[in-house]
Formats: C-alpha cells, structure tokens, sequence
C-alpha cells in the first residue's frame, strides 16, 4: 500500500533527478521512456518530479532503456528504500500547507536560507507560543489542538536547522516589535529569544529596519524565504507568502530566483548592521 503523501525527502528527489538527467543523456522522451513501461507518459513525469514512490521494478526497466549498467543499476536500487521512506515531517503532515510539504526536502538540503516579513517575526525565528498567537488570528479556522502542533512542528523545524548548521539571515522592520502578538509575556519571550539569537547564535543572522528609516527595496513586499541548496540535483527555492492564509508562491527558476536574492541583497545593505539589532531589541524590550 503507498504511504499517504507527506512530500518528498532528499534522498527521493536527487534520485527522481537522476533518472531525468540520465533520461535525457540518452536521448529519450518521456512518452519514448513511457512506452518502456507499457505506461502513459504522465506516468514518468511524476516519477521525475518525485511525485509518487520509486517502484524498484518500474526503475529497473526505466534504467535498462537508458542503458545503464548492472553496477549502476543495483546502485541505484540500493537507495531506494531509504528514499522512499517518509520524511521527517510525516506525523505532522495533515496540519502543514500543501506547498510546505514538497518544500521540506529543499529546507532539509538548505545551507543559508533568507528570510523577510514585512509586519512581524519571521517564520524561523518565532518561539511556540508567538507562532500559536499568530495562527490564533491568522488561521482561525484550524483547530486549537491543529495550531499547538504547527507549534510544535516549527520548534522541530528550527531543531534540525540547528542541527544540519543552516544559517539563518532573517530581515524585519522594528514595527513588528511594536505589534502585540498574543499576551505581553508572550511578546517579551519573543523579543528575549530573539536578542539571545542576535548575541548568541552564529547561525543567525539578524537584522532590523529601523521605524525612523526610509523606504527599502522590500517596502510592500510580502513574507518571503530564499533557500540556497548545495545539493545539485536539488535548484534553489524562493517562497512568497502573503496572499489567502495558507497560501504561497513557489519558485525555483533562476531567473526568478536572481530578481528576489537582489531585493533581498539591496533591503540587507540598507538595513543596521546586524551588531545593531541587539540595541535595537533593547529599545522595545519594555515599550
């Protein structure tokens, strides 16, 4: 029986890629692969795509046609087990957005990834109980108990971005400082988790737009997250939020890619440098 869909790992989407390259290096469409397996062509793009577990014996034939060899072969069908395992995320896939879902591979295989929120604590930086305040609001139509374990899914996220050494360069505007999320404790917590970042974390790199300043290349610009991969088969992503909650666009076109790692880059050069947001924190710390 398929596991229920929890999106793809890593190791399920390097070799989905190497299947196309190897696909492609020999010439083949993917109706002239398709009719290798006495199947639709739809069939081979899902594989591709790693949107459907790698069965051992649709891969052999896939192999055989493209005319890898023995070795080869039994290499690769030695990884599929562990690639078509769930990830990590599995148990809490029915509270995750669709698009998260396919994304946790890309985070998973993350060396930097560059965050910005335009009105309130980035994503990765925010503690369980300013995430659940945030949902609370944000996400009313989820259960109380659906909210605690997005909760819980997020502190397990920044865990193991700690973890595989995924360096965090978030961006803000001090406005969000000003902007009461959930009780005073609750901000407080916050604002201390974040100045703990600031000063003890060489994972995280933080900084703040000041509210006196002018306008930045990311002035109106919705949530975003920009992760760069060092796996190759594995593109660099770009994520922007902001539209109906629960909702994302999803990029990993170059160009594309290029356009935001400019915003980012420029809004970066006109923020405080990052050993001014612990006396930026300080400022806020009991308005």
């Amino acid at each position: 029986m398929a596991r229920q869909r929890s999106g793809r790992t890593v190791q399920h989407a390097v070799l989905a890629a190497r299947l196309q390259t190897l696909r492609e290096s020999a010439g083949l469409s993917q109706k002239e692969a398709a009719e290798a397996l006495g199947a639709h062509p739809a069939t081979v793009r899902r594989i591709e795509l790693a949107q459907t577990s790698l069965n051992a014996g649709q891969v052999h034939v896939l192999l055989t046609r493209y005319g890898a060899g023995p070795a080869e072969i039994d290499e690769f069908l030695s990884k599929l087990a562990a690639a078509n395992l769930p990830g990590w995320w599995h148990p809490w896939r029915d509270v995750m957005d669709p698009w998260q879902l396919d994304l946790m591979s890309v985070e998973s295989a993350a060396r930097i990834i560059r965050v910005w929120d335009p009105a309130l604590v980035p994503l990765l930086l925010r503690t369980p109980a300013y995430a659940r305040a945030v949902d609370d609001v944000l996400r009313p139509e989820l259960a109380a108990a659906d909210r605690i374990r997005r909760a819980e899914l997020l502190a397990e996220r920044q865990k193991r971005l700690n973890d595989q050494q995924t360096r965090v360069w978030a961006l803000m505007p001090a406005a969000a400082l000003h902007t009461s999320v959930g009780s005073p404790s609750v901000m407080a917590e916050q604002i201390d988790a974040l100045r703990s970042a600031a000063e003890d974390r060489p994972d995280i790199t933080l900084q703040i737009h000041r509210l006196t300043g002018p306008p930045h290349a990311l002035t109106g610009i919705p949530a975003l997250s920009m992760y760069r991969v060092d796996v190759g088969e594995i593109p660099d992503h770009v994520v922007k939020e902001g539209g109906l909650p629960g909702t994302a666009d999803v990029w990993d076109a170059q160009a594309t890619i290029t356009r935001y790692r400019l915003l980012l880059d420029l809004s970066c050069a006109a923020a405080p440098h990052p050993n001014k947001a612990v006396e930026e924190l300080e400022i806020h710390r009991d308005v």
